[in-house]
């Protein structure tokens, strides 16, 4: 199974460190997060992997000329500079000709993948994203019966769900595309899914933290230091 990591947006609210990198780029414990994702699906036996790259791939590019993957695959894949996210999805098509991960390039988790990937085919739903419980910013998900009904904008209680990505997606998901820098997979892909009941959410009640802030990075890095990185399931 293979693995499309999204490393291609600006990271304006991390503009501290994305002036100079893009964001999966940004370390964490001395590697790149980008790195500690890839480190993720690989101790689940994932080790083909998709980079969508767009704003200074030429930094991801360099990373990787000169890494020594061992076992990984690794495909970097230009999707444009100011493409949206279901854009980027659309253009590793050609890549893809079976049930496939898929996540953002700045968020870590000790979520199962394996688990994952089983809820999503005994569901035989065409899109299964990973549900976690919000920090205060985040907009929520309505759940019903393991299957994503509504979207909301503001967070609605301890007992609410995001969209965390840690997606399985089924060839089907690029029907739902569009090839152009607009097409945003949250919006309009997602909500017709959840609306035609073939999205279902994987509900994950371990560690989740995406890295937007640089109080985020500061807040990895304490982790990493003290021996709590949480998604260190390697």
């Amino acid at each position: 199974m293979k693995a499309v990591i999204l490393a291609g947006g600006y990271g304006t609210r991390i503009s501290e460190e994305s002036h100079l990198k893009p964001k999966p780029m940004i370390e964490i414990g001395g590697k790149p997060i980008l790195w500690h994702i890839m480190k993720i699906y690989a101790s689940y036996g994932i080790n083909d992997f998709i980079i969508c790259c767009g704003y200074k791939a030429e930094i991801i590019k360099e990373y990787f000329s000169s890494f020594d993957s061992g076992e990984w695959n690794i495909q970097l894949v230009d999707t444009g500079l100011d493409t949206m996210t279901g854009g980027r999805i659309k253009r590793i098509e050609s890549y893809i000709d079976d049930t496939f991960c898929l996540t953002y390039g700045d968020g870590v988790s000790n979520v199962n993948i394996s688990k994952l990937i089983s809820f999503h085919k005994s569901k035989k739903s065409v899109a299964t994203l990973t549900a976690i419980h919000p920090p205060e910013r985040f907009g929520v998900l309505t759940i019903s019966d393991e299957f994503v009904t509504e979207f909301h904008e503001k967070h609605q209680g301890e007992s609410s769900w995001i969209n965390g990505g840690f997606f399985v997606f089924e060839p089907q998901i690029f029907d739902y595309l569009q090839d152009d820098d607009s097409t945003v997979l949250e919006r309009k892909p997602l909500e017709t899914l959840a609306k035609e009941k073939k999205l279902t959410a994987f509900k994950h009640n371990g560690f989740w933290y995406p890295m937007d802030t640089l109080r985020d990075k500061r807040y990895l890095e304490k982790l990493w230091s003290e021996n709590n990185a949480y998604w260190k399931v390697w």
